[in-house]
């Protein structure tokens, strides 16, 4: 009995070395980082730049992969179906780990169970986008216009639960409006449609929305945030125009399958995060694009997100939307 307990004991111990050496030789081949959302969101920008870093400082490739489907939901199931590894790596907006919870009957993932946070990259308050044809300037104008036609306006959103549905639906019930909601697959397709006329309104970040903008194609109706965004100093707030109640932001953050060690989830971190807060590369992809920095520890997301959903289930209910 005591010669089984002590090579049990020893198995132990050497698990438990273990760990710390798999977290120095890692990587030791391609990891990759998986976004269940289409090309060219400001996620998928973000991550590839990211990813390209880590592939100089790991000397190992990391890719991208764009798995979109169902408001984030196929991707993240693959990430929570992945080996806890650290090879397979979901980088993703918060809707995935916050709203969803609310906006679907059931989910193939367990918010709060499945994932493993690395870290929260940045965050970034969203604008209220128009067409630029549509005849109103700015959010209160908005209004008045839903106002006098209703029915006759719409919204584009990247699926159900995300932001533009939540802020257009939250306006709708406050305002009892009745400006349509039009589903789009990402937020990239759906800038597309929104430059090119085809849906009257949307949400957008500074960084994705900037050239639109700039080109006259789109136009900002006011800044869903407490303060005016830098690029837009001369755009108002929600809370300026009168709807302090409607507010926007996102995040973008870096989650692992539950049960990843905890001595790989702080290398991951602790090398993602010295990435982000390199000077010249927090200004090229994130501080220029109207993103802020955030780069918080793994411990640091869950009062992040405990806070969010605490606040989003409130929004839920007051935008009336049911689950599906």
């Amino acid at each position: 009995m005591h010669i089984k307990l002590r090579t049990l004991f020893a198995a132990v111990l050497l698990a438990g070395a273990a760990v710390p050496a798999l977290a120095q030789t890692y990587p030791s081949r391609t990891v990759r980082i998986i976004v269940p959302f289409p090309p060219g969101g400001g996620i998928d920008i973000v991550i590839r730049a990211v990813a390209a870093e880590l592939t100089e400082r790991w000397k190992q490739a990391v890719v991208v992969e764009n798995k979109p489907g169902i408001g984030s939901i196929v991707g993240a199931e693959a990430v929570a179906k992945a080996a806890p590894d650290g090879y397979t790596l979901l980088a993703t907006v918060n809707q995935t780990i916050t709203a969803n919870r609310f906006l679907f009957k059931s989910l193939p993932y367990d918010p709060d169970k499945s994932f493993a946070p690395v870290t929260i990259m940045v965050k970034s308050d969203q604008m209220l986008l128009a067409k630029a044809a549509l005849p109103a300037k700015d959010l209160r104008e908005l209004v008045a216009l839903a106002r006098r036609e209703p029915g006759k306006l719409n919204y584009g959103s990247y699926g159900n639960g995300s932001q533009p549905q939540l802020a257009y639906e939250l306006l709708n019930n406050r305002e009892k409006l009745e400006i349509v909601h039009i589903p789009y697959k990402g937020i990239a397709p759906l800038l597309t449609a929104l430059a090119a006329g085809e849906v009257d309104l949307a949400t957008g970040s500074a960084n994705v929305a900037m050239g639109l903008i700039k080109g006259g194609k789109v136009k900002p109706l006011a800044a869903a945030g407490k303060e005016r965004l830098p690029q837009f100093p001369d755009l108002p707030t929600t809370a300026e125009l009168g709807f302090p109640y409607l507010t926007a932001s996102i995040w973008y953050g870096l989650f692992a399958p539950a049960g990843t060690p905890a001595a790989l989830l702080a290398k991951i971190s602790d090398d993602v995060r010295s990435v982000l807060r390199t000077p010249a590369f927090a200004e090229r992809h994130a501080t220029s694009k109207g993103l802020e920095i955030v780069a918080n520890s793994p411990q640091e997301v869950g009062p992040v997100v405990r806070d969010e959903v605490a606040g989003l289930a409130e929004m839920v209910r007051a935008a009336r939307i049911e689950p599906e």
